[in-house]
């Protein structure tokens, strides 16, 4: 095989496939394959999402644009793990269609892909039932999960595609929960923790590439250590983390495994950011409930109540899914409601579709697609007035930014590309972390000026 072949590679979706796509860059530059940008590559990787149609679309997209340029397509990710043999036959366009099972060998599976020899597309299967059950017992599994490869030797197995001071950091894989509408588990499969020493050495490698905020990411952080039998295992994790990089932030956390010790960590450790990303995905307790969830509206004001006498000026951002099957009108209340009492930093709102393979695709009381769209307009418009008088309670704070390219940061209230951002009339370069007074808002975005330097 010569050596000059070349690879680019495309993430769609989330944070958690940025990593899995480093992963992947790593593996193919040590297999000899070069990386390259998508117009002069022989081959392109696209890692697929498959959690909702539009990030489905968006991966197809993605595709067929990287076979207009005369390369050949590979796909890879969760879309590509979810469907298999079924996207092989409807998209003729991907010379090539892996599971992860394929990541460990793929520079091999590249080379056949170049040389003509086919693999055929797999069967998709629920990957939950690849592990154990127990989840002390999934470490003794050979399984591959992507993402838990270890060090080779002294090398971290990543290569980061995207530059910056601000990457994502694979805490774990998987999800044990069994949400109604949620199809995760069944392609990314139970959950697995990497273990601490992994983290904190993947984190001392960022560093050293000019990273100075890690953003930690899983399908559930907050499930973090039950598999390596320490339920204590992310609280000891972060201020370990907090010695590496300027800042430690994290994702996805499950409101009803949300622990008040792992509350006091987050909002007390220095450079943790008091940061709460909580997909309550819904405030009426009879919609929670059909959804297989936790909670009502009472006991999540009373958690960001419990997070705010901490730390009043700590970040919170949510989920909600609108016209979930059986939602009434007074379901739909209870949530506007819950809105604009929780004083939330940044809210996504969605609304409900059927996934194929959920329990909620079976459900037959379904709310009317007129009426989804009605109430999702009005919730988003609630949501960003809400949202915007938040970030005008900032006016006059003082905070701590870190700035990214085009002069453009984010305070510790706010994660990076998702929530709002901080804005300067100062020019302020890529890795600043300043301490700013905060003198306007524009909805969720912040206006600031520089006050002072902070870290390093």
């Amino acid at each position: 095989m010569t050596t000059d072949r070349t690879v680019s590679v495309v993430t769609v979706g989330c944070t958690r496939n940025s990593v899995d796509s480093d992963e992947l860059a790593a593996r193919l530059d040590q297999a000899g394959w070069r990386l390259a940008e998508t117009n002069e590559a022989d081959v392109v990787v696209v890692n697929t999402c498959g959690f909702i149609e539009p990030a489905k679309k968006a991966s197809i997209d993605a595709m067929l644009a990287a076979s207009g340029s005369g390369a050949k397509v590979v796909a890879v990710g969760c879309m590509a793990e979810r469907y298999g043999k079924e996207l092989a036959e409807a998209l003729p366009e991907a010379s090539a269609v892996l599971s992860f099972d394929d990541y460990p060998e793929i520079g091999e599976r590249l080379d056949d892909v170049l040389e003509g020899r086919i693999k055929a597309a797999h069967t998709p299967r629920d990957r939950r039932k690849l592990l154990p059950l127990t989840p002390v017992r999934r470490r003794e599994s050979e399984a591959y999960v992507p993402g838990h490869a270890p060090a080779s030797g002294p090398r971290v197995l990543r290569h980061r595609l995207g530059g910056g001071p601000i990457a994502p950091l694979k805490l774990a894989s998987g999800c044990d929960r069994r949400c109604a509408f949620c199809a995760i588990p069944s392609f990314r499969g139970a959950f697995v923790s990497r273990t601490p020493d992994e983290i904190v050495a993947e984190a001392e490698w960022l560093a050293a590439h000019g990273v100075r905020e890690v953003i930690l990411v899983s399908e559930n952080s907050t499930s973090y250590g039950k598999d390596l039998g320490d339920i204590r295992a992310l609280d000891k994790l972060l201020p370990r983390l907090a010695e590496v990089v300027d800042r430690v932030r994290l994702n996805y956390l499950q409101p009803a495994e949300l622990r008040p010790d792992l509350i006091e960590v987050i909002a007390s450790t220095p450079g943790v950011t008091p940061y709460f990303d909580l997909p309550f995905q819904h405030a009426s307790g009879p919609v929670l409930r059909r959804m297989r969830r936790f909670g009502d509206r009472q006991r999540f004001l009373e958690l960001i109540e419990s997070i705010r006498a901490l730390r009043p000026d700590a970040g919170i951002r949510s989920n909600f899914i609108v016209g979930f099957p059986g939602e009434s009108e007074s379901d739909f209340a209870e949530l506007s409601q819950f809105v604009a009492q929780a004083g939330l930093d940044a809210i996504g709102v969605f609304g409900y579709s059927d996934e194929e393979g959920t329990e909620a695709a079976g459900f037959h009381d379904k709310v009317p697609a007129e009426v989804i769209s009605r109430r999702a307009d009005e919730l988003a418009i609630l949501a960003d007035e809400m949202c915007g008088k938040r970030a005008e309670q900032r006016i006059g704070t003082t905070i701590e930014v870190l700035v990214g390219s085009g002069g453009i940061g984010w305070a510790e209230h706010q994660a990076p590309e998702v929530d709002g951002k901080v804005t300067f009339d100062e020019e302020l370069q890529p890795g600043d972390l300043v301490k700013a007074l905060v003198t306007g808002s524009n909805g969720i975005h912040l206006h600031a000026r520089v006050v002072g330097r902070s870290g390093g």
